[in-house]
């Protein structure tokens, strides 16, 4: 049995083992249903070998074996074998009509047939022998496991890609024999040419996934579900190479599923979306959660006519009428990043429409570059990424100010979000440009979510979530959250932390950035009111700073928890995020603020032009990657090496700020006199004398 956690104090599994079978793409085909509130379909998974088994290989099977039977003792749990019932109907095409034969009208009989609910599994209900049990001349199956939470596992089959009309240009081989082996092997192969296509072959790699995902299924996989994880096998099969690297998984997820929120918008309406949960994905569709994971996806999503469908993709989606009443959505990404940023909002929202003086905002922005950034724009260099469609070596992206946008809203919020929100975004999106270049992304969907959202923004790739609470705050709190998010792109998006842990290389940045950004999109205010503002708002985020720390546990404090295993992992590729199920982590803002002052101090150490330089540089060098932090602490120190002398250094910052608890200890906070404009009211006059006196500079002591 898996070992049970206490999700109040304990730490988030990652248990997919990704050092075997790397998740390379996904396709999903799935059904929304608001009456039961469940999401119900087909996923389709495209594999590579992983790391580990290659490395592994060279020098003989059995390291990996042994690692194998590693896994298999940890893990105890009931195998489950769903029976054949009509694979060929259920493999047909994904927009085609009756899905309802092997979808909605396929009855979930899990319980009957042995896949138990995370409930049963987590009190102990096992009929069957241990899945790693059954062995092959002694040896044990391989078994792949997948992050999943909240499932309703139906069935798990392999896919005959080899079946695919023309998928012949993806084999080496020239002839086929019925030798099983030779099959099997070719269907492997199939796939790796596949998931290896140059990146300039990305339609034609778009239209393969989708033909192999509605290829037949060619035997079905025994599976069984546990508290977080997917567990699946073929009988017979010791080695990841020897795996199918195309399977096939029908699901549905549950109402009280925790990686999406059914509710109603603020008009009342139904709508559903994924709501940035502690759990991520898992409970929206079986994946591998593990930031190093980084795959592409595509998505069909039919919904009720009436519904939206908005999602983390790189088109903007037209519907398609399939029938009266269902209209099918189609979204697709390029960029190969973890699942968690996947994000999908079905409702009844409404575009808030472009009007003709936003338009010409939108087309009409001046702007200069620094000299130091245009370098970085204009210098052709081999991306350190995979190969995908990179922005960054595309000279119309890198010209590109303002990316195409939309506004979606409940249609009660239609005319507030026309007042300022619309006039907001191209002049946010082009301070962006202005201070780190190109935008990842090209295009960018802004929702209004639903009261019930619990924070006041969230960004995904080609999406950002905004609380309802930014709009009656006028320009200011709406601009400035605006910023944070679009900042997200960059920090947290384009460049992602190879573990979570290190929330702070996203956070943090964001929150340095959305002032940057802010006081270059505030092009009617001087630079005294600017400078006014800033000061302002880092006096009140170190009084929350320092009232968290004064109420919160130290554990929760530390921006780097892990330490020195930051970034490691199990040799399977199954890891923890440390704290990740703290209920009062969700609340804290460290990360966010402790991180601030951390790029504060060291943009006031260094000078902001050439601590903005260094960040154009960092987002130049590692967009497109996962970091840890001393790839960016080692990358700024490098371009001003007289910092050393002074004792700024790496190990010094991971000491004082990243690896401790609490306000580090070798700052010390002086006071300035800062200018502040009068108020004629008498309150703001007082209140202004104490900021006076507070406003405080975090500056690094030698």
């Amino acid at each position: 049995m898996e070992t049970q956690l206490d999700p109040m104090k304990d730490d988030l599994p990652l248990m997919a083992n990704t050092s075997y079978l790397l998740v390379k793409h996904y396709v999903l085909d799935l059904d929304v249903d608001f009456k039961s509130k469940v999401i119900e379909g087909i996923i389709v998974l495209f594999f590579e070998t992983g790391s580990q088994y290659r490395k592994t290989s060279s020098t003989g099977k059995g390291g990996c074996q042994s690692q194998f039977d590693e896994t298999c003792k940890m893990r105890a749990s009931e195998l489950c074998h769903t029976p054949v019932t009509n694979v060929s109907a259920c493999s047909s095409k994904m927009e085609h009509n009756d899905f309802a034969v092997c979808g909605k009208g396929e009855e979930d009989t899990s319980d009957k047939k042995g896949n138990h609910s995370n409930e049963e599994q987590a009190s102990g209900i096992s009929s069957s022998k241990d899945c790693c049990d059954i062995e092959n001349h002694g040896k044990k199956d391989f078994l792949l496991v997948l992050d999943c939470c909240d499932l309703s596992v139906l069935k798990v089959e392999e896919v005959d890609v080899a079946a695919v009309s023309g998928i012949e240009k993806f084999t080496r081989s020239a002839e086929l024999t019925n030798v099983s082996k030779e099959l099997e092997n070719l269907r492997n192969q199939i796939v790796h040419e596949l998931v290896t296509l140059p990146a300039d072959c990305w339609k034609e790699q778009l239209y393969y996934f989708t033909r192999c995902s509605q290829a037949p299924g060619c035997g079905e996989l025994l599976f069984t579900t546990g508290t977080w994880s997917l567990e699946i096998r073929k009988s017979g099969i010791q080695t990841p190479t020897d795996f199918p690297h195309a399977i096939r998984i029908w699901y549905k997820t549950k109402p009280e599923g925790r990686s999406v929120t059914w509710t109603t918008d603020q008009s009342g309406r139904p709508c559903v979306y994924t709501m940035g949960s502690p759990i991520n994905n898992r409970a929206l569709f079986p994946c591998q959660e593990p930031p190093v994971a980084l795959s592409t996806w595509q998505a069909s999503v039919r919904t009720a006519a009436g519904f939206v469908v908005l999602m983390s993709g790189e088109n903007s989606a037209e519907p398609v009428q399939l029938r009266e009443g269902i209209l099918s959505w189609y979204y697709y990404v390029t960029m190969p990043m973890p699942a968690s940023t996947f994000t999908i909002a079905v409702g009844c929202w409404q575009e808030v429409k472009q009007q003709s003086f936003t338009a010409a905002i939108q087309t009409n922005i001046e702007f200069s570059l620094p000299s130091s950034q245009a370098d970085f724009r204009w210098h052709e260099e081999i991306c350190g990424h995979v190969e995908y469609p990179c922005r960054f070596q595309n000279s119309v992206a890198r010209l590109q100010a303002v990316i195409p946008y939309r506004v979606f809203a409940p249609c009660c919020l239609m005319e507030r979000c026309g007042e300022h929100l619309l006039q907001l975004i191209p002049q946010c999106l082009s301070a962006a440009y202005i201070t780190l270049g190109t935008h990842p992304f090209s295009r960018l969907d802004v929702l209004i979510v639903p009261s019930n959202f619990s924070s006041l923004g969230m960004a995904s790739p080609h999406i950002i979530f905004l609380s309802q609470s930014v709009l009656p705050g006028g320009s200011h709190l709406c601009g400035t959250r605006l910023c944070h998010e679009i900042a997200h792109a960059w920090f947290g998006l384009a460049i992602g932390a190879r573990d979570w842990t290190e929330e702070w290389l996203s956070e943090g940045f964001a929150t340095f950035l959305e002032d940057i950004f802010w006081a270059r999109a505030q092009q009617q205010l001087s630079h005294d009111e600017v400078k006014g503002q800033q000061e302002l708002k880092a006096l009140l985020r170190w009084r929350r700073l320092r009232d968290e720390v004064q109420n919160s546990e130290e554990e929760l404090q530390v921006l780097r928890p892990k330490k020195e295993s930051t970034g490691e992992f199990s040799e399977s590729g199954a890891s923890i995020v440390k704290h990740g199920l703290k209920a009062e982590k969700i609340f804290m803002q460290v990360h966010y603020l402790k991180g601030y002052f951390l790029l504060r101090s060291l943009a006031r150490t260094i000078g902001e032009a050439s601590y903005l330089a260094s960040l154009r540089k960092f987002v130049h060098k590692f967009h497109g990657q996962l970091v840890l932090s001393q790839d960016f602490l080692s990358m700024l120190l490098e371009d001003i090496p007289e910092q050393k002398e002074s004792g700024l250094t790496v190990e010094s910052i991971f000491q004082n700020w990243l690896d401790t608890s609490g306000i580090p200890k070798v700052t010390k906070w002086i006071q300035t006199n800062q200018k502040i404009r009068k108020s004629g009211k008498k309150k703001r006059k007082q209140n202004e004398a104490v900021f006076q006196k507070e406003v405080l500079f975090l500056i690094q002591d030698g």
